[in-house]
């Protein structure tokens, strides 16, 4: 399986946060499951963070990618641009960019975030 994380997914993941569920959890934690984590994601923590929104350990997740335990997807021309094309389902740049990620790369979209589902991307959970 190949899983691009939302922000809070990943959030939520780096502190063992209980609001994770089992089945996303165990997905993650899958020795054969491929871990994409966002520039845009990165990004997103970075702003809110500096703009005191957010208190996290980015160098936590700094290990994770240098581990290997996570890959890094960096920002494309061509994801960038299939946002544009996207139905207006979700607003926030960010989450757009990442469903564009999403399908442009093959990727189950791991997040909570129930408008995600109206898009056209795998999304875990199912429901």
């Amino acid at each position: 399986m190949r899983l691009l994380l939302d922000t809070h997914v990943l959030l939520w993941w780096l502190a063992d946060d209980r609001r994770l569920k089992g089945p996303e959890r165990r997905a993650i934690a899958d020795a054969e499951t491929l871990v994409y984590v966002s520039a845009a994601t990165v990004w997103e923590i970075a702003i809110k963070k500096g703009l005191g929104r957010l208190d996290v350990d980015t160098e936590v997740l700094q290990r994770e990618l240098e581990s290997g335990a996570m890959i890094e997807l960096p920002v494309r021309w061509r994801h960038a641009k299939s946002t544009g094309a996207l139905p207006r389902h979700h607003e926030d740049p960010f989450d757009r960019l990442l469903v564009a990620q999403a399908q442009a790369e093959g990727l189950v979209l791991v997040s909570y975030d129930a408008a995600f589902r109206d898009y056209d991307v795998a999304v875990l959970p199912a429901n």
